[in-house]
């Protein structure tokens, strides 16, 4: 489900908890406990927990009888169904650009974005980088004009969020070959290379895997570690 933009108090929370829990501030599995969020947000216990609600909704967050809400907490089988099947949706929408004979639109959109990942420091700026790749892809996949697709892609894109900026914040630098990948994808469009396209689509989440399991068991640790200690 694609949580729509708006004014309510409930959405605002929201968007607050959501934020918490992409950028690491909410760890993976901690406990959202309604009290808690009431005392920090100032407001009332039925705001908070239609707040929570969405968040499940949307993927950030598990919900259990007598445990009450969580973070999410993925598994290692969670994260690359994630990241594969993503990679696939994405891929097939490429796949459906073969269907447009006028592609400058996008492609003008493309290496304007691909442009920016080249110029980009994510160590500054760690949140518009994210935001362009995410941004790009889903161009095309807008482009086709496949609400399905379009809101299956949302959704994933949605859960991973957490992964990719915990894959920045603690280290990953290799942002030349993330945006080469980009590159890579809009030259085999422009070329109408289609099934090249889709295909480094799907070398770029194959190659950018390990490294997000790899921060994300770090994540967990770390945080399993404090907790113990």
């Amino acid at each position: 489900m694609e949580i729509k933009a708006s004014a309510t108090i409930p959405y605002m929370l929201y968007e607050q908890v959501r934020q918490m829990i992409i950028d690491g501030t909410l760890a993976p599995g901690q406990p959202l406990r309604e009290q808690e969020l009431e005392r920090r947000f100032g407001t009332s216990r039925s705001p908070i927990r239609e707040a929570l609600r969405l968040l499940e909704l949307s993927g950030l967050a598990t919900h259990a009888q007598r445990r009450g809400f969580r973070v999410v907490l993925y598994t290692e089988q969670e994260i690359r169904q994630l990241y594969l099947l993503r990679a696939e949706l994405e891929a097939y929408a490429i796949q459906g650009l073969a269907e447009h004979q006028d592609l400058e639109p996008l492609l003008a959109k493309l290496r304007a974005a691909h442009e920016r990942l080249r110029q980009c420091d994510p160590d500054r700026a760690v949140l518009n980088y994210l935001s362009t790749v995410r941004r790009a892809f889903l161009d095309v996949v807008e482009f086709v004009g496949n609400q399905p697709l379009r809101e299956s892609v949302h959704r994933l894109n949605e859960r991973c969020e957490p992964l990719r900026y915990n894959l920045f914040r603690r280290g990953f630098s290799d942002v030349g070959a993330s945006a080469s990948y980009v590159g890579r994808v809009v030259d085999a469009i422009a070329r109408r290379d289609f099934p090249c396209a889709a295909a480094v689509r799907r070398e770029c989440a194959h190659w950018i895997l390990p490294m997000v399991l790899g921060a994300y068991a770090e994540e967990v640790a770390a945080r399993s570690g404090g907790a113990a200690a």
